[in-house]
C-alpha cells in the first residue's frame, strides 16, 4: 500500500551486507532489495536527520560560550588657532595623539528557567523521532511489497511470453496444415485465410506480451537493484496471513506504521504548542563575563574586569507574532488528529480489498484449472472432428484460443494469490524484514539514536562524512 509518508525525518548507519542468498528466489530478492533499494536507503539517511533533533532541542539546557576579541587604531589631529587683541591671526598650535586599543573577553551564559521551552522542545524532539523510525517501518513494507510485486510481475510476465510463444507454434502448425489441405483439394482458401489471420494475432499479441516484458524487469532492477536471473515460481507470505477480515482490519488500524507515525506527530504538534506558549513566560539566565583591555600609547594602560549576575526577562507585548505562532500550531495539531482518522481509514480500506482479492483470487483459482483443463480437452476432440470432417478450421482456431483464454486467466489468479498475499501482509503491518525472517543485517535505528543524542560536540557524521 501506498500511505502518504508523514512529515518527517529520520536516521540511519551504513545499512549492514545482506546475507549471501540466491536472488533468483523471491525471499533472495527481498534480501537484495533490503540492502540495495534507492528509496529505502534514502529513507534511511533522513531518520539520520531526525535523530540531530534531539542533541539540537538538549543544548537549551546547556550553557554557551562566546569568546570576543577586538582591535583598532585612534589617531587624533587638534589645531588651535591664537589671535591678538586686536583680532588678527599670531598663530596656530596642532596636538596629535594616537591609541591603539586591543581587547579580549569571555562569556558564559546559561539558561535558568525559559518558560519551559526547552523541556517542551525536548519531548517533541522525541515524538518526531518515534514518528521517524515509523515512517521507516512503512518504507520499508512498501519496499518490500514492491520487491515483491516486482517480483512476480516478471514471473508473470514471462509464463505470458511462454504461453503465447506456445500459442504461436500451435497456429503456425494450423496454417501449415491448412495449406497442405488446401494443396491436395480438401481445404478451402477460407480454411488457409482465417489460419492466418490468427497467426498473426498471435504475433501480434506475442509482440505486446514481450513488451510487458521488459517493462516488468525494468521496474524489477529499479525495486530490488539488479537483472532478474532465472527466477522461480513463488508463494504468499502464508505464515503473516491473519486469520479473519475482523482481526486483520483490528491489527491494520492498530499497528500499521502509518497509523503510529500520525499519532507521534499528534504528540509532536502537542508539544510544539506548549513550546509556543513558553514565549509569554519569563526567562531567567544566568551571565559571567572576563575582560582584558588594553591601550598602547605614550602611557600604556590595562584593565581587566570581571561580572558576574542574573538576568530576568518579561515579555509584556510582542506586536501578536507569539500570540499568531500559538494559534498556528493550534490548528497544526487539530490537523494531527485528523490525520490518524485518515490514516485508519487508508488501512481499513486497503485492509478489506486485499482481503477479498486474496480471497477471490484463491477462488479463481480452483475454477481457471478446471476450465484450463476441459478447454485442452475440448479442444483435443474438436481437432480430431475436424480431421474427419465433422468440424471446421474455423471451430479448431476458436477452440484455440478458448484455451489461450483460460491459461492466461490461470496465469492472472496465481500473480493476483501471491500478490494479493503480500499486500495484506503490508496492510496490517506485519511486511517486515523481521516478520519476513529475512537472513539479511537488520537496521536499527536506536543505534544511531543512542550514538548522537548525548553528544555536545563534533561535525562528523557516523559515516565519516
Amino acid at each position: 500500500m501506498r500511505f502518504v509518508q508523514v512529515a518527517v525525518i529520520s536516521c540511519v548507519f551504513t545499512i549492514g551486507a545482506v546475507v549471501p542468498a540466491a536472488a533468483d528466489t523471491l525471499i533472495g530478492a527481498l534480501q537484495h532489495a533490503y540492502g540495495h533499494n534507492a528509496t529505502l536507503n534514502a529513507q534511511r539517511a533522513a531518520t539520520r536527520a531526525a535523530d540531530e533533533q534531539l542533541p539540537q532541542a538538549l543544548a537549551g539546557y546547556r550553557p554557551t560560550v562566546t569568546l570576543t576579541a577586538d582591535a583598532g587604531v585612534v589617531r587624533s589631529r587638534t589645531q588651535t588657532f591664537l589671535t591678538g587683541t586686536t583680532g588678527s591671526p599670531r598663530g596656530s598650535a596642532t596636538i596629535r595623539s594616537g591609541t591603539d586599543p586591543y581587547g579580549v573577553g569571555i562569556t558564559i551564559q546559561q539558561s535558568l528557567f525559559d518558560g519551559f521551552r526547552t523541556v517542551n522542545g525536548v519531548r517533541a524532539a522525541k515524538s518526531a523521532i518515534a514518528a521517524s523510525r515509523q515512517t521507516l517501518a512503512n518504507v520499508e513494507q512498501n519496499t518490500l511489497l514492491s520487491a515483491a510485486q516486482a517480483y512476480t510481475n516478471v514471473v508473470f510476465a514471462r509464463n505470458l511470453v511462454q504461453l503465447r510463444q506456445r500459442n504461436i507454434a500451435f497456429l503456425s502448425e494450423q496454417s501449415r496444415s491448412s495449406k497442405a489441405r488446401l494443396d491436395v483439394g480438401e481445404g478451402t482458401r477460407t480454411d488457409l485465410a482465417q489460419s492466418d489471420a490468427r497467426l498473426a494475432l498471435g504475433r501480434a499479441q506475442l509482440a505486446a506480451a514481450q513488451a510487458d516484458l521488459a517493462a516488468a524487469e525494468g521496474v524489477y532492477r529499479q525495486v530490488i537493484g539488479m537483472r532478474p536471473g532465472q527466477l522461480r515460481k513463488p508463494t504468499g507470505p502464508r505464515h503473516l496471513y491473519p486469520r479473519t477480515m475482523d482481526q486483520a482490519v483490528q491489527l491494520g488500524v492498530s499497528r500499521h506504521p502509518a497509523v503510529l507515525a500520525t499519532q507521534n506527530l499528534v504528540d509532536f504538534a502537542q508539544f510544539n504548542v506548549k513550546v509556543a506558549e513558553g514565549a509569554f513566560l519569563p526567562t531567567i539566565s544566568a551571565e559571567a563575563s572576563l575582560n582584558q583591555r588594553a591601550n598602547t600609547s605614550d602611557n600604556r594602560t590595562d584593565t581587566q574586569s570581571a561580572e558576574a549576575g542574573v538576568r530576568f526577562s518579561m515579555p509584556l507585548f510582542q506586536g501578536g507574532r507569539a500570540s499568531s505562532t500559538v494559534r498556528e500550531r493550534k490548528q497544526a495539531l487539530a490537523e494531527n488528529r485528523i490525520r490518524v482518522d485518515e490514516a485508519r481509514d487508508q488501512v481499513r480500506a486497503e485492509v478489506v480489498t486485499a482481503w477479498t482479492s486474496l480471497q477471490s483470487a484463491r477462488a479463481n483459482l480452483a475454477a481457471n484449472g478446471q476450465q484450463v483443463r476441459a478447454a485442452r480437452l475440448a479442444l483435443s476432440g474438436v481437432v480430431e472432428e475436424r480431421n474427419v470432417g465433422q468440424r471446421t478450421q474455423l471451430d479448431v482456431l476458436d477452440e484455440q484460443t478458448r484455451v489461450l483464454q483460460a491459461e492466461e486467466l490461470l496465469l492472472q489468479a496465481e500473480q493476483l494469490e501471491v500478490t494479493a498475499g503480500y499486500r495484506l501482509a503490508a496492510s496490517v503491518g506485519r511486511l517486515s524484514s523481521r516478520d519476513l525472517g529475512l537472513r539479511v543485517d537488520h537496521y536499527d535505528p536506536k543505534d544511531h539514536y543512542y550514538e548522537v543524542k548525548d553528544k555536545w560536540f563534533g561535525l562528523r557524521t557516523s559515516s565519516g562524512q
